[in-house]
């Protein structure tokens, strides 16, 4: 999509929960406690409903003796050892008292002639039922306890029974289809794809014929591309049932339930027929076999081997297409791609300039933009970006205006999207004095020397000395095209360009002084010198050879498989990097001698404005000389 060379202020070395449960067992949960709360509660209300209440004032009994004889009690109704009193003239005239065990009311003093005196039974009713609430009522909560516990336990084991059963979400037909023109960009992919649609909706036409339907087809592309997106076309187009699940959800860290896993995801397929099954990420599950220190026990390998015998089983007339998806079709197993499984490969590459502004288009249909926006300077100037990358540019310019009260969206939000996408978001309120300013300007400054000067690097697009992101300052370079490939002479301008802020820092200040703001740089000068000669064949005595190492596998398989080149040849490779980044900065140094000038010039003009764009760049550089030393014959 773009370079950069930026200028890092320091170089710093950059320093899991469990998965939240679904919304049913939530309010499966909510219910049972709601319901065990009720059940406690009306228990309480039982318990005091049913107690004995009597909130009588208790007369001492021998107050009592003591106010009748003074005739101070109208009336006293005995039930059991109970009495119950009322009082002449006073306010709360109903009172309550007892009778001494050991002897009756008259024996121990009483003098029952002097007040109407009733004798009742005694009723027991309210104490048998408190005995009997005082049995049963803890007997219903030990009950629902248990309940509780078992329905608990049960539930844990429907868990653990499903276990093996798998995560796969279904979208049917009922749910909102996405078509092949819906979606911009990728035309050859979906030419590949439309013969997948025609075999799940015409099978007897090919079957007539003895053509077999195809039982997989593995999308390869680089993130963001739309493959998962494509893989929903075909079964919208072909309006079947499609069975979405990513590479990692298969694989547990119990042996064999990736396995079962499987099982289960196409026996569905089957009772689905037609349908689609798309396995997202497929590399997390597909690597090849033997790379693990578990052999043919480890449980990815058995998810795999179920997979292969899954695709290879499939009865005849079963119509059921496996898509899967990945990035990294290099570490694939080989099985997995061999004709009877994945019979078909489709690759989605990124998008060229007319599929980025179909892509922008789409994006932007729905959004109130101003008639002047320029869709296609900016698809010109997003080589290499990903469909993704681009409606993530399209949503960061409506939050832009969103968050400066406007309604409509301008060329100004589109750019400034576009920079804080590719490159980060300016941080201004990072204050750096003025030697760390200049610094960063003469840095810059010599970044932006070299690659304006070299005819094989790309144009400078913005030079700028506010930090964005994790860098100092950036000096942003843009092809004038989109570029299928890329020459050694190209290689080299990038290689010299990205050294520009070292040396100009060198130059200006001296050997002593450099800093490490040039860290990134020198991180990426040295990956592209190790891609020349290791994956290109760019060397000089290394010329015409590749010493690809494999990036898949464990550590235990890197630790144990020998290089696919010796020790001398390492060493030969570590000296063709070396004569590569050396040549590159006696380039630059070259360059930014000859053009002493111009980089003060650019580096007074940064502290003034701190930001220059390309016209900018181009009137300060004019008259800027190539040396004979920095060309390359």
């Amino acid at each position: 999509m773009l370079k950069c060379s930026s200028m890092n202020p320091k170089s710093r070395k950059p320093a899991g929960a469990p998965a939240p449960k679904g919304q049913p067992q939530k309010s499966r949960w909510v219910k049972n406690t709601l319901f065990y709360a009720v059940v406690i509660f009306v228990a309480l209300m039982l318990f005091a409903a049913l107690r004995p209440a009597n909130n009588l004032e208790e007369v001492a009994f021998s107050d009592l003796v003591r106010k009748v004889s003074d005739g101070k009690v109208a009336k006293i109704v005995e039930s059991g050892s109970e009495l119950t009193i009322t009082l002449k003239d006073e306010e709360n005239p109903t009172k309550k008292s007892r009778i001494p065990t050991g002897a009756s009311a008259s024996e121990q003093g009483l003098n029952i002639e002097k007040v109407e005196y009733v004798v009742e039974a005694p009723d027991n009713t309210s104490d048998m039922l408190w005995s009997a609430a005082s049995i049963i009522i803890p007997m219903i909560l030990i009950i629902a306890l248990f309940i509780w516990i078992m329905r608990s336990a049960g539930a844990q084991n429907n868990q653990s029974m499903g276990f093996g059963r798998s995560k796969a979400k279904l979208y049917g037909k009922d749910k909102k289809q996405t078509k092949f023109a819906e979606i911009a960009g990728n035309d050859e992919a979906k030419e590949d794809l439309v013969e997948v649609v025609d075999f799940l909706k015409h099978p007897k036409k090919f079957a007539e014929v003895g053509a077999k339907i195809p039982r997989g087809v593995l999308l390869v592309g680089p993130p963001g591309t739309g493959k998962t997106m494509l893989a929903r076309a075909v079964a919208g187009e072909a309006d079947v049932p499609f069975f979405s699940i990513s590479g990692s959800e298969f694989v547990e860290m119990f042996v064999g339930v990736g396995a079962s896993r499987v099982r289960d995801l196409f026996e569905k397929a089957k009772k689905n027929a037609p349908c689609i099954i798309f396995i997202d990420e497929i590399d997390a599950v597909g690597r090849r076999r033997g790379s693990g220190m578990g052999g043919g026990h480890d449980e990815r390998e058995q998810t795999l081997n179920q997979i292969l015998v899954e695709m290879d089983g499939f009865e005849t007339g079963q119509n059921v297409i496996v898509l899967a998806a990945t990035n990294r079709a290099d570490v694939l197993d080989p099985a997995l791609l061999r004709p009877g499984r994945f019979d078909r490969r489709v690759n989605i590459t990124l998008p060229e300039r007319k599929d980025r502004l179909a892509i922008l288009k789409v994006h932007f249909e729905k959004k109130p933009v101003e008639k002047d926006v320029d869709l296609d300077a900016l698809a010109a100037k997003t080589a290499g970006s990903s469909g993704a990358d681009l409606a993530n540019i399209a949503n960061e310019a409506a939050i832009r205006a969103a968050r400066q009260d406007r309604k409509i969206i301008n060329n100004d939000d589109l750019t400034q999207a576009f920079e804080k996408v590719s490159i980060g978001p300016e941080r201004k309120n990072k204050v750096m004095n003025e030697k760390d300013r200049e610094l960063t300007a003469y840095h810059e400054g010599g970044h932006a020397l070299v690659a304006q000067i070299l005819p094989d690097s790309d144009d400078v697009h913005k030079v700028t000395i506010i930090p964005r992101g994790a860098t100092g300052g950036v000096t942003w370079t843009l092809p004038p095209e989109d570029r299928p490939y890329t020459s050694v002479v190209q290689f080299k301008d990038i290689l010299a360009r990205a050294l520009g802020g070292r040396i100009a820092e060198e130059i200006v200040y001296g050997r002593d002084k450099i800093t490490t703001g040039a860290g990134s740089d020198l991180r990426n000068a040295t990956s592209v010198a190790r891609d020349m000669i290791i994956e290109q064949g760019m060397g000089t005595k290394l010329r015409d050879q590749v010493f690809h190492e494999t990036e898949g596998g464990l550590m235990f398989d890197k630790m144990t498989r020998d290089r696919p080149y010796s020790e001398k040849t390492a060493e030969e490779i570590d000296h063709e990097v070396n004569q590569l980044i050396e040549e590159a900065a006696r380039r630059a140094r070259e360059v930014i001698n000859a053009n002493r000038s111009l980089l003060d010039k650019i580096k007074d003009a940064l502290l003034e404005h701190e930001t220059l764009d390309a016209d900018q760049v181009k009137k300060i550089f004019a008259g800027a000389k190539l040396p004979e030393a920095a060309k390359l014959y």
